[in-house]
């Protein structure tokens, strides 16, 4: 039984490594580079194991590997930290102003794409001799809707947009999480026969009412009372001592509560992000203060999107359950097209939509981690694996595909470029 100590090391030591390797040889973004090399390592392992089988290289990394919780890893560990970075860098006033379309985004962009997918997914399935109950089509459709707030917010740092759509983006991945969880816990017990009363009408208003509405509410009193312990000293050990406190408290007191940690952080980041600079930290509190969390976000990012990389050796796949899995990319880009469509057609009168920037919205929508840990979290079924090849199929293609063309797309498509970029 290998240590949480040795799981730590082995973990630090690869993302160095392999980010310097990519910094040397491959030059591709971090995060992306992190995965791709994790990816190939994974499938280079694979071979080895069919060439040497005497050597068990592949058996001994698994055995290790399988050691991590990856679903416990990234919702009950790295994500509130993550969250909470990057909402501490989101501009409130500019959130405020783009609160429209970031609700649209959100909400009605998540319903239209999970049932657009669900649908088109069981079609594919029964049309490939692979019937799936519509159930769980659609519970692939609630966890694959949401664009995922670590993935989009680490693709953005390599592409330069105009600051208003930026805004919409990293709204929309750190708001419309907690839509999609919601979704996905009653589509779950639902698929799963264990529904009742969660899965009526009243019962999901409820659930959206106790997990969003009480964890943007936990959120907002939380940042608020650090926001004023910050405020009442000037220690900066201290502060940013309170700040890690913050972030960790308040998604555990939010799982207590049956409410939803990720708004809880990205509420208490919002308000302390805006709030506590303008007079609540001194300049050199600010200096640590954001040289910590842009650590945090950069070292917690590069373990998980190695971990992405490295979890084919975990996963089983089906073979035969592949062709469907390669299905899903098309299925998930055109639902993503029409989730952001829709809303514009519908709204046109509220100016806030723009359909200059619908093609670079839908190549935009990045899935990562979240997606493979909720599919991870599934009960065990039949339908499981074949959600779970689809889940990882569309989060590698979204990451490397379109993270690494999106500057391209970006140039082509919009016309509002900042200084320096050109269409």
């Amino acid at each position: 039984m290998i240590s949480i100590l040795d799981l730590a090391a082995l973990l630090l030591t690869l993302s160095a490594l392999f980010g310097w390797l990519n910094r040397k040889l491959l030059h591709l973004p971090h995060a992306v580079g992190l995965l791709v090399m994790g990816l190939a390592a994974s499938v280079a392992l694979v071979i080895l194991d069919v060439a040497f089988p005497e050597q068990h290289l592949y058996e001994d990394l698994t055995r290790v590997l399988g050691q991590v919780d990856f679903t416990k890893v990234v919702m009950d560990g790295m994500l509130a930290f993550l969250l909470f970075a990057g909402a501490m860098s989101l501009d409130l006033g500019a959130l405020r102003d783009r609160a429209g379309a970031v609700a649209t985004l959100a909400l009605v962009g998540t319903l239209i794409s999970t049932a657009i997918v669900g649908g088109a997914f069981w079609l594919a399935a029964g049309a490939l001799g692979q019937p799936l109950p519509l159930a769980w089509a659609l519970v692939f459709g609630a966890l694959i809707s949401p664009t995922d707030p670590v993935a989009v917010l680490a693709t953005l740092k390599n592409v330069r947009v105009p600051e208003a759509l930026e805004v919409e983006m990293q709204g929309e991945a750190l708001f419309n999480d907690g839509i999609g969880i919601v979704l996905f816990t009653v589509l779950v017990a639902f698929a799963a026969g264990s529904g009742g009363a969660a899965t009526s009408a009243g019962g999901v208003a409820k659930l959206l009412l106790q997990e969003a509405g009480g964890g943007l509410l936990l959120g907002v009193v939380t940042g608020y009372l650090a926001y004023r312990a910050m405020r009442a000293i000037d220690d900066f050990p201290v502060e940013v001592l309170i700040t890690l406190a913050l972030v960790a408290g308040t998604y555990a007191l939010a799982q207590k509560l049956h409410a939803s940690g990720p708004l809880a952080v990205v509420a208490a980041g919002l308000l302390v992000g805006d709030r506590a600079p303008r007079d609540a930290m001194s300049e050199r509190t600010q200096g640590y203060v954001e040289s910590l969390w842009t650590l945090i976000d950069e070292v917690l990012n590069s373990v998980l999107f190695l971990l992405i990389g490295l979890e084919v050796l975990v996963l089983r796949f089906e073979a035969s359950g592949l062709l469907l899995a390669a299905c899903a990319v098309p299925i998930v880009l055109v639902a993503r097209l029409v989730a952001v469509s829709a809303p514009l057609l519908a709204f046109r009168w509220g100016g806030y939509l723009s359909p200059r920037n619908v093609p670079f919205l839908t190549w935009a929508g990045v899935r990562g981690g979240i997606s493979v840990a909720l599919a991870l979290s599934l009960p065990e079924s039949d339908a499981k694996s074949v959600v779970l090849a689809a889940t990882y199929a569309v989060v590698l293609f979204t990451i490397i595909v379109q993270g690494l063309t999106l500057g391209a797309v970006a140039r082509r498509t919009l016309r509002d470029l900042p200084e320096g970029d050109t269409p």
